[in-house]
């Protein structure tokens, strides 16, 4: 019960931190969470690392969020 009350807390704690942040600074955060959790999911499954895949995904994800942040859809 304990952990669950932490990790709930820890998680509203990291996403209030996101409430000052400009347009861009959100898209490219989540486009480079969403890139390394997507990078370190293909990485395990194709028998890679799943470090290097989610490194590589993250810096992937980060510039594609970076990029498109002036699209308003």
């Amino acid at each position: 019960m304990l952990k669950t009350m932490s990790a709930a807390l820890f998680g509203a704690v990291l996403l209030a931190g996101c409430s000052n942040m400009s347009h861009t600074e959100q898209r490219t955060l989540s486009g480079g969470a969403i890139g390394a959790a997507g990078g370190a999911t293909l990485g395990a499954l194709t028998g890679g690392s799943a470090v290097t895949g989610g490194l590589i995904g993250g810096a992937a994800g980060a510039a594609v969020g970076a990029l498109t942040s002036d699209r308003r859809y």
